[in-house]
């Protein structure tokens, strides 16, 4: 089945619908109290320094240094390496825990530069 091609006509009422939806999200997403909004963010970000960070230190890792090797095993998956990472958070490593930690400190640390250069005095006022 193939469908149509967007007319003229349709293409700008698409837009419309996707700008007026992510009007609507920017609404309903300022209404949420700033404490629960803060630990939503700062809860997404910790939870992708749990998931996607071993992932990714895989990813990285397969490719510039070979395959990832857990005992015996000379071409473990990226699972084996999660199994490695938990364990090590299980056991209180600070370096698997400054990986997890990673994209909630960065978010912090952004919002930190972007505070410190709302602070400065505008150059314009002299």
């Amino acid at each position: 089945m193939s469908t149509r091609p967007p007319t003229e006509g349709t293409a700008p009422l698409e837009r419309l619908t996707r700008l007026t939806r992510l009007a609507r999200l920017r609404d309903t997403y300022g209404t949420v109290p700033r404490p629960r909004r803060e630990l939503v963010i700062f809860g997404l970000a910790l939870l992708c320094g749990l998931i996607l960070m071993p992932f990714l230190v895989w990813f990285a890792g397969s490719r510039v240094l070979g395959p990832y090797t857990h005992g015996q095993n000379t071409h473990a998956g990226p699972l084996a390496l999660v199994a490695d990472f938990f364990s090590g958070l299980a056991h209180g490593s600070l370096v698997f825990w400054a990986v997890a930690l990673g994209p909630a400190l960065l978010l912090l640390l952004i919002r930190l530069f972007v505070a410190l250069v709302r602070a400065l005095p505008d150059p314009r006022d002299d």
